[in-house]
């Protein structure tokens, strides 16, 4: 309320004033938002760990990248989110001067392929043709210009890098990157540390996902690189595999039992296998996918 000269009362300027500290609130908590987004969108630190002389990880923010040096350049096996490349470039001229040549993709999501769009100007990019499908499907920049089906290999100054797709798992287009010469395998997110996630909008399958971890083992790897997590051994693969089909014979008796996805979801013991504590993805994406999957 405001008196003004001359005595008179008027109550319209105190609803006026109300308005506008509405609206002062109102920018503050865009600007405060804007602030906390831009803060928490900041690319993570990246770490670099070795695995032997020629082949590195970078390990932070999105998916473990792959970095493997020859005398002729680099190759990369995923290149995180769009956001960590100048990281990426700046750790890789940490370990070597050589320019980044090739740059394989082990599946379409974008903590593994956001960098495609800035590395393709002076990189080749590959990956499986589903992936490139899913990738313009979705609008995803950076597609790659050179796809394959079952499997490639990368040869550059003496050295092999292969890719495999064995079958449909966390997509329908994911493939392994296997270093012969240092005995690794780069799995993508057919393996992660704790439980996975199928994505079915993108042709996953919960079923064909042991095929295709099945078929990495016999690759002869004596070194397991997650899509996420620490390194792993052979070891830890085959008992996450274990786990895995204990999860989806679980998950039939219980449907055989007339349980709705409701009723699994809540049943459904998993605390007693290592690191497959349910995760929101699981809970809301892959199991009730792998519910109507194990119907077929």
């Amino acid at each position: 309320m405001i008196v003004e000269a001359g005595g008179c009362v008027h109550s319209r300027p105190r609803k006026h004033m109300g308005k506008t500290l509405v609206i002062r609130l109102a920018a503050l908590l865009l600007v405060c938002g804007g602030l906390w987004i831009g803060l928490t969108q900041q690319p993570q630190d990246l770490a670099v760990e070795k695995i032997a002389d020629d082949l590195f990880l970078l390990v932070g923010s999105g998916g473990n990248v792959a970095v493997y040096v020859t005398d002729e350049g680099v190759i990369l096996v995923d290149d995180k989110f769009e956001r960590n490349v100048p990281q990426i470039l700046e750790k890789v001229k940490s370990i070597t001067d050589r320019p980044i040549r090739f740059v394989l993709n082990t599946h379409h999501h974008g903590d593994h392929t956001g960098g495609n769009a800035k590395l393709i100007q002076g990189a080749e990019i590959l990956c499986h043709e589903n992936a490139r499908a899913n990738m313009v499907r979705l609008s995803q920049p950076g597609a790659p210009r050179i796809t394959f089906s079952s499997q490639t290999s990368v040869f550059l100054g003496g050295k092999e890098v292969r890719a495999v797709h064995f079958s449909r798992g966390h997509t329908n287009g994911d493939v392994v990157v296997y270093f012969p010469a240092r005995k690794v395998v780069h799995m993508g997110d057919m393996y992660v540390g704790g439980a996975p996630f199928i994505d079915y909008s993108a042709g996953g399958s919960g079923i064909e996902w042991s095929r295709t971890l099945e078929g990495a083992l016999t690759l002869g790897a004596d070194t397991v690189v997650p899509g996420h997590g620490p390194v792993m051994k052979p070891a830890d693969l085959a008992a996450w595999n274990k786990s895995f089909e204990t999860v989806r014979t679980r998950v039939r008796d219980l449907k055989r039992q007339g349980r709705s996805k409701e009723e699994v979801a809540q049943q459904l013991k998993m605390d007693d296998l290592p690191g497959w504590s349910p995760s929101a993805n699981w809970n809301t994406r892959s199991l009730p996918g792998l519910y109507d999957e194990l119907a077929r």
